[in-house]
C-alpha cells in the first residue's frame, strides 16, 4: 500500500529523492537512514548496493541501499557543521558497479575535512569494498571479512533450454552490435568485448582503492586477497584494513560512547593516520 500511495503522490507531480523514496515504502529502511550519536554521524551501507533506479525494489525486499542515496548522505554529513566525524556501518556483500565509484568518490573527498572511518559489522565484499577503501580507516569486528576485489558478469545461452520447450527465438535488430549477447553461444569478438568492460571496471576498482589504501595499484592487483575474502585479522596483515575493533569501540575513540579499548591491532604502517583521528 505504501508503494500505491508513493505512486499516486509522484503522479500528482509530487517529487521525492532516494532517500526520500526509501523512508515511506518501507519502516525497516527508514530506520536504517543516517543519525547521530553526539557529536558523530552514523551512514548505513547495508544490504545489497544497488544504482537509484533500484530504491523501490531494495524497499519491497526489506534490504539494500542505493550508491546515490549513500553519497548523498555522505555529503550531507560532510557539510553539517555539527557532525564532527562520520562512521559508516557497513555489512554489504556488494552490488551493482553502477553509481559504485562515483559513492567512493564522496567517501575521499571527507577525507582532510573530518574524519571518516568505514565500521565493518560482518561483510565489507567487492562493490562494498570499492566504497570503504576510501575512508580515512577501516575497522573490521573480529568476525568479519573484507574483499573480494574483483569484477565479474554472466551469460546464459538458454537456446537449449528454449528448444526443449519448442520455442525458436529470432533476435532483430539495427546496428552493427546491437544483438549480440542476447541469444546463442558467445562468439569470440563478443567475448572479447565483454571481457574488456569487466577489466575496465576492475582497472578502476584497482586504481580507486590504491588511492584509498596509499599503495600502489600493482600491490593490490597482486595481494589484497585478489578476489577472495579475508578475515578481519587476514584484512589487517594484508593492508586492506587497519584495525579490529567493534562499533563500540569505534564510537568511544570519537566520545560518543563510554570509554572502551581502542582496538587489537593496527596496520603496520597506518599508525600516523589512525592517531590522527582519535
Amino acid at each position: 500500500m505504501a508503494i500505491v500511495g508513493l505512486l499516486a503522490m509522484q503522479a500528482d507531480g509530487i517529487k521525492f529523492d532516494a532517500e526520500e523514496i526509501e523512508a515511506r515504502i518501507s519502516p525497516q529502511t527508514a530506520a536504517a537512514v543516517a543519525r547521530k550519536e553526539g557529536a558523530v554521524a552514523i551512514v548505513p551501507l547495508r544490504g545489497v548496493i544497488s544504482p537509484r533506479a533500484s530504491a523501490v525494489a531494495n524497499s519491497s525486499t526489506g534490504g539494500g541501499a542505493t550508491a546515490e542515496g549513500f553519497a548523498s548522505s555522505i555529503e550531507r554529513m560532510a557539510e553539517d557543521d555539527g557532525v564532527k566525524a562520520i562512521i559508516v556501518d557497513a555489512d554489504t556483500p556488494g552490488g551493482n558497479v553502477v553509481g559504485i565509484d562515483e559513492a567512493a568518490a564522496a567517501v575521499y573527498a571527507v577525507r582532510g575535512v573530518k574524519p571518516i572511518v568505514v565500521q565493518v559489522s560482518g561483510t565489507l565484499a567487492s562493490a562494498g569494498y570499492w566504497i570503504g577503501a576510501s575512508a580515512d580507516e577501516i575497522v573490521a569486528t573480529p568476525s568479519s571479512s573484507l574483499g573480494a576485489i574483483g569484477v565479474r558478469t554472466a551469460y546464459d545461452d538458454i537456446t537449449a533450454a528454449l528448444e526443449k520447450q519448442g520455442i525458436t527465438r529470432e533476435i532483430i535488430s539495427a546496428g552493427k552490435f546491437k544483438g549480440e549477447g542476447l541469444l546463442g553461444p558467445l562468439s569470440d569478438e563478443t567475448r572479447a568485448y565483454m571481457q574488456g568492460r569487466v577489466e575496465e571496471f576492475y582497472g578502476m576498482f584497482v586504481d580507486r582503492v590504491a588511492q584509498g589504501r596509499g599503495v600502489t595499484s600493482a600491490t593490490v592487483r597482486d595481494g589484497f586477497g585478489q578476489g577472495r575474502m579475508l578475515s578481519a585479522a587476514g584484512a589487517v596483515r594484508e593492508g586492506m584494513a587497519d584495525r579490529v575493533a567493534t562499533m563500540k569501540e569505534t564510537l568511544a575513540r570519537f566520545g560518543a560512547g563510554p570509554a572502551q579499548p581502542q582496538g587489537r591491532k593496527l596496520a603496520p604502517g597506518r599508525e600516523r593516520r589512525a592517531l590522527a583521528l582519535i
